[in-house]
């Protein structure tokens, strides 16, 4: 029988592939049966995941996939960009001349996938390279933060990818974010990560009303 902390893991995991229709319930029974869990570590795992703004808990109804409004996502995001800007800034302090090869490595990536419109490829990269900030910067309670964050994000973050030219808007922001890391710079870098998530607010203002899958 799984553990607990296996089960959350995996439908954690399960929702935020989408597995799981916005508002959909969550029948403990159902997915008890389906992760090979009791009723009590599927419930335990229930209460985690409403901790982190993936799923509510209704009284007397059980649960459901939680979905983010625009609005909302705009409030989280902008205090990702305080906690992504104090990453930035870490990173520059700690970086080391291994992991600034790494980052202008990934830069270096990240400019012919936009060259050669490899949208998938370039998001990969986006991924690798705030991963790779958080690793520099070695700051636990941000990356906790960001994590959770990030998690009831992921809908919106879809939604941006699919904006037409976003990565080419975006391409000189990542560029600037990686400079100011590489040269050490921590007021450059922690500049560049908040003229990022700016970018990225200003865009989630432009979306409709309409709750991203959560």
């Amino acid at each position: 029988m799984s553990d607990r902390s296996d089960v959350r893991a995996r439908l954690r995991d399960a929702i935020l592939r989408g597995s799981y229709a916005p508002r959909q319930r969550l029948i403990e029974a159902d997915l008890a049966a389906e992760y090979g869990a009791s009723r009590f570590t599927l419930r335990n795992a229930l209460i985690q995941l409403e901790s982190e703004g993936l799923v509510e808990l209704q009284p007397n109804r059980g649960a459901r996939v939680r979905e983010v409004s625009v609005d909302e996502a705009i409030e989280i995001t902008e205090i990702r960009q305080a906690v992504e800007s104090l990453v930035a800034a870490r990173a520059a302090e700690k970086a080391t001349d291994q992991q600034i090869a790494f980052l202008r490595g990934v830069g270096t990536e990240m400019q012919a996938a936009v060259e050669q419109n490899q949208l998938m490829r370039y998001s990969e990269l986006n991924t690798t390279l705030h991963a790779t900030l958080r690793d520099i910067a070695d700051h636990s309670a941000s990356t906790g933060v960001l994590a959770q964050l990030n998690g009831q994000l992921v809908r919106h973050q879809f939604r941006l990818f699919l904006v037409p030219g976003r990565p080419r808007l975006s391409l000189p922001e990542h560029l600037e974010i990686i400079e100011g890391v590489c040269t050490r710079d921590a007021d450059r870098a922690r500049k560049a990560m908040w003229t990022h998530v700016e970018s990225v607010i200003s865009t989630l203002r432009t979306f409709d009303g309409t709750p991203a899958r959560l």
